[in-house]
């Protein structure tokens, strides 16, 4: 196993990073949890099988864009043999709960103990992307999930936008999280990243996110930007519950998704969908906008939304159309409200737009 540390500098070296102060900052703690897991098991006792020591692990939080996920992404990559997972954090508790219906179903009664099992059998650490707690449900089982995961000695680290204090902020019921953060700062080092630069803000700043027409130049224009904010790892999907209803992601990574207009607007989806959408997703990319008219007059609707709930978001909008915004759709009713959604189509195309706040790009 090569130290993240050494890693970061052959990058650096191969003109593939820049130094940053506020990222070389956090390699030690990188470094220590690798010493950690290449241990070798100990044996307290004469008749008591060897153990690996338990490793604290890390909670990385700070601003979007800079580069908590790549870090952890080439921490978990240099993790040769040692049994881990990556993952989004909020589809790691999507499996979760549907795992604990299954046992319910057996006939299991506490439901979460099997399946916090059956994860720490599986791996010793646990790297979750974009750590944030909206959902009750959520809420109310992830203290005793990872209490039963650190207790098994699973190693943790986490990447966020938000300090732990902030976890569920002003959630139902929140007394009842607390202790959840509470054993966040007992079993996981807490560090912030603090930086100026927003790096994918960056790389986009001054690129081309609007592709007209849809042509084999448009998509390889889209394959390269997705290409260069995901790092062309795997992408599974994302699937969002609101309201008992789905609303999926078709590809999902290091908070940049990728779906087609049909995937979004050609469902019978709401504000509220496209509202929990645009606060998980941090660039939006999508491809195949055609042509809006009365023939197609839900989706152009449902399109209006979309784009609203992403503008208030300053979620960063990357996408391939049919035409330009003005001419996408010229023709039936509610051709002056899309006006609206033409000019802020056209203002989500400025270098600067959305690089303020919090908010914005990754």
């Amino acid at each position: 196993m090569t130290h993240l540390s050494t890693l970061y500098r052959q990058k650096i070296d191969a003109g593939e990073l820049k130094p940053d102060p506020a990222q070389e900052a956090v390699l030690p703690h990188f470094d220590r949890i690798a010493e950690g897991l290449m241990a070798p098991p100990v044996k307290r006792g004469f008749f008591r099988k060897a153990a690996y020591e338990p490793v604290k692990g890390l909670y990385l939080w700070g601003g979007v864009g800079r580069g908590k996920s790549m870090l952890m992404d080439l921490f978990v990559d240099s993790l040769d043999g040692i049994p881990s997972r990556r993952v989004h954090f909020h589809a790691f508790m999507q499996e979760i709960h549907a795992k604990m219906h299954e046992a319910r179903q057996n006939g299991v009664e506490d439901a979460l103990a099997p399946v916090a099992a059956e994860v720490a059998e599986s791996v010793r650490l646990l790297a979750f992307d974009e750590m944030q707690i909206t959902d009750i449900t959520d809420a109310m089982i992830v203290g005793r999930l990872f209490e039963a995961l650190f207790a098994a000695g699973v190693t943790v680290i986490t990447t966020s936008n938000r300090v732990p204090d902030d976890l569920y902020k002003n959630g139902l019921n929140r007394q009842l999280f607390l202790p959840f953060i509470d054993l966040i700062k007992a079993q996981m080092e807490v560090h912030e990243m603090v930086s100026p630069i927003d790096y994918r803000q960056h790389r986009l700043t001054g690129a081309q996110v609007y592709f007209a027409p849809v042509d084999a130049e448009a998509r390889a224009q889209i394959r390269a930007i997705w290409q260069d904010l995901t790092g062309g790892g795997d992408a599974p999907p994302l699937t969002l519950e609101v309201k008992g209803r789905e609303v999926t992601l078709p590809a999902f990574r290091n908070g940049v998704a990728r779906a087609t207009f049909y995937d979004l607007c050609g469902k019978m989806l709401g504000p509220g969908d496209y509202l929990a959408l645009a606060g998980e997703v941090k660039v939006l990319i999508m491809e195949d906008i055609p042509r809006l008219s009365r023939n197609n007059f839900n989706e152009a609707r449902r399109f209006v939304t979309l784009i609203d709930a992403l503008y208030e978001a300053k979620v960063r909008l990357i996408c391939s159309a049919a035409a330009q915004p003005e001419m996408l759709y010229v023709e039936g009713e509610g051709t002056f409200e899309f006006e609206r959604t033409a000019s802020r189509l056209r203002e989500m195309q400025d270098k600067d737009w959305g690089s303020g706040g919090e908010s914005g790009a990754p």
